[in-house]
């Protein structure tokens, strides 16, 4: 109990070191778009593609007029395009109701019945020993609404590529507004055929695509319930 109060003071006083200042950015040093930037090959180490002819400007690298400028390799930049519009509804009832009557007595049974009757306490008999009744019933109801709309565009970068040559990539975004963090974070793993000519891919094509769009500072703190409200709600049972 004591070291569960501790945490709380400390997270308590993490929160007053904030007060009067804006949110601070999220370091981008160590993360795994900044080990793909400074590891990834340099141009100057790949061998530059031949003209054509002698009397050719035309080269078929990607630094040409015409070149193919997708994303491939470990520290390349694409654009995920986010374009979210879903609606769910969801409705369902369950009714159930059960009666039961159950009874049970001994007549005869070589006389062993009259036998106890004598002794029992008067109105009561072996011939109905036993009887029971049971009722139960039970309703729920359900019912889900759901819209949501988002259009989001952030820059990614491709973070390791896979043996079977697709191509994880990471992407994070933070834009500052007064006192008020704006986040997105966007991972996954793509495949180079589905980025476009435009260096762009859509966020259905992503396979295990983790989308993350929020925000912190002090709007989004106030939205949130207290320490104490989040404890009482874990701790109390009613």
């Amino acid at each position: 109990m004591r070291s569960a109060l501790a945490l709380v003071l400390v997270s308590g006083c993490g929160k007053l070191s904030e007060v009067g200042r804006a949110p601070e950015f999220s370091p981008l040093e160590g993360g795994a778009q900044h080990y793909a930037m400074y590891s990834a090959v340099l141009p100057e180490d790949v061998p530059a593609a031949a003209p054509s002819d002698a009397s050719s400007l035309w080269t078929a690298g990607t630094d040409s007029l015409f070149g193919d400028r997708r994303a491939a390799h470990r520290g390349d930049i694409l654009t995920v395009v986010i374009e979210i519009d879903d609606s769910a509804e969801i409705s369902n009832s369950t009714d159930r109701s059960r009666n039961g009557r159950q009874s049970s007595g001994l007549q005869e049974f070589l006389g062993i019945p009259q036998r106890i009757d004598e002794k029992l306490p008067e109105g009561a008999s072996m011939a109905e020993a036993f009887e029971m009744d049971s009722s139960s019933t039970f309703r729920g109801s359900g019912n889900v609404a759901r819209n949501e709309e988002l259009t989001l565009r952030i820059a990614a970068t491709v973070v390791e590529e896979l043996p079977n040559g697709v191509l994880r990539v990471e992407g994070q975004q933070e834009v500052r507004v007064n006192f008020e963090m704006r986040e997105l974070v966007v991972t996954g793993f793509v495949r180079p055929i589905d980025i476009s000519r435009q260096n762009e891919i859509t966020y259905d094509k992503i396979a295990g695509a983790r989308i993350a769009y929020g925000g912190r500072g002090q709007i989004t703190d106030m939205q949130q319930p207290t320490y104490g409200q989040q404890v009482a709600d874990i701790v109390l049972p009613f």
